[in-house]
């Protein structure tokens, strides 16, 4: 008997050894002032010596620190000495805590069977203590946007910081908005089938078994309180009324003026999702103050006869059009640490680079709706943000050493630098 309780204490401690998931930061405690940092605002401005002071969670000061002035002794000091300081950046788009391990299926909760399903809610099943945030948020991605897949309605997304105990404490907007899948006309045939591409024989039933769910949907909102509840049609009915986002995936020319007229015709508040062919139309889309998720930028061209860089140089001629766009990465939750690599490249390709920055932070909380909260470093949000030694959108000097979530200092650690730091220490290369 004292074998076996010995043996489930000693299983006990190991498993809490070996989940390596750091405890998220407490509340804090003092007032903390950044000093001699370049300041990327997220706004487009840049300021070169900047001090920026942040008190129980909220941005107090952004300020030259040559022109300012502060009693030293109130403040926990940081001397930044010309690093750069960044509003956490938001990753849209993405699995994160839905999916640890791919080859698993108990770990992953990414999707609902049926087809129409803008019920399910991602933030129900976001876990808090994924081991893959902390590799995310120590290259400065603070925020994501949780969303599900699958079907023709994949569901509901929520917007989560990636520092809490549960999904309760890390919801910065729930609910903010349902995602779509539109059919596409034609269809990437797999190897087997000798590649290239093939039409969508069935788009049209597609198309019309969609746009009935939302005759029927938008007939249940109208209708005043129902005998019975469809908790299917309730959940459209903020999308309706436009107290919520409608993200659709579409990627073709002529797919994405269908999705136009489509959200038109609803009343929908679009967020274009993917747009690879965006810039064949960019005077409709400023036209109808569309918004854009884009595809990763590290991947080859949609059609054969595109640019081989053209997705390099799309987010570019996006911003001269005036488009409000931000980057996404992979569907993979583990390359989402990679969000600003991908904006690096755009910079290469013609984006300008405070641009590229603006798009991560600022371009997305306006899309989400919580820019009055975040997104850019200015007095009266919140102070979520991050120290970074050197250029974020640079992958040889990006590296983060001081983070902050509503102004708590979070760990930096992961099970990655975890695994770097041992085997760092057994060959003496420390």
């Amino acid at each position: 008997m004292k074998i076996n309780i010995l043996f489930v204490v000693l299983f006990i401690v190991s498993l809490q050894l070996c989940l390596g998931q750091p405890t998220p930061a407490e509340k804090q405690a003092q007032p903390i002032l950044l000093l001699n940092g370049v300041a990327h605002l997220g706004t487009g401005k840049v300021i070169k010596n900047s001090a920026i002071t942040f008190e129980e969670g909220i941005i107090k000061t952004v300020a030259d620190a040559s022109v300012s002035n502060f009693d030293l002794e109130n403040f926990k000091v940081i001397e930044l000495d010309g690093a750069h300081v960044y509003p956490g950046l938001i990753a849209p788009n993405t699995n994160l805590g839905l999916i640890e391990v791919e080859a698993v299926r108990a770990t992953d909760d990414t999707r609902e069977v049926g087809i129409f399903n803008p019920n399910v809610r991602s933030i129900i099943a976001y876990n808090a203590d994924s081991e893959i945030s902390p590799t995310v948020r120590s290259n400065g991605i603070l925020m994501a946007q949780v969303v599900p897949s699958g079907g023709r309605i994949m569901g509901t997304s929520s917007i989560v910081q990636l520092d809490a105990w549960n999904y309760e404490d890390a919801i910065v907007k729930e609910d903010d908005g349902v995602w779509m899948n539109w059919p596409a006309r034609w269809r990437y045939k797999g190897f087997w089938e000798g590649g290239g591409t093939a039409e969508n024989k069935k788009y049209e039933k597609q198309i019309t078994s969609l746009t009935q769910f939302m005759d029927e949907a938008q007939a249940y909102c109208k209708g005043g309180t129902p005998k019975t509840t469809n908790l299917k049609f309730k959940a459209m009915c903020s999308c309706f009324d436009k107290s919520s986002n409608t993200y659709i995936k579409a990627n073709n020319v002529k797919d994405i003026i269908a999705v136009l007229d489509f959200a038109t015709t609803y009343n929908l508040k679009l967020v274009l999702v993917g747009g690879n062919d965006a810039h064949m139309i960019t005077d409709l889309l400023v036209k109808n103050k569309i918004s854009l998720i884009l595809n990763p930028v590290n991947r080859l061209p949609s059609k054969q006869d595109d640019a081989i860089d053209l997705p390099f140089k799309l987010p570019s001629i996006l911003a001269k059009a005036g488009l409000l766009f931000t980057f996404t990465t992979p569907n993979f939750s583990g390359d989402v640490r990679n969000l600003t690599f991908h904006a690096g490249n755009a910079v290469a390709y013609g984006l300008d680079a405070e641009i590229a920055i603006q798009a991560m932070t600022l371009n997305a909380a306006k899309i989400f709706g919580i820019d009055e909260k975040v997104g850019s470093l200015e007095a009266g949000k919140a102070a979520t943000l991050f120290v970074s030694s050197g250029d974020i959108l640079d992958v040889k000097t990006h590296n983060v050493t001081h983070a902050f979530i509503n102004g708590r200092q979070i760990d930096l650690s992961n099970k990655q630098s975890k695994l770097s730091d041992k085997f760092m220490k057994k060959y003496g290369l420390e």
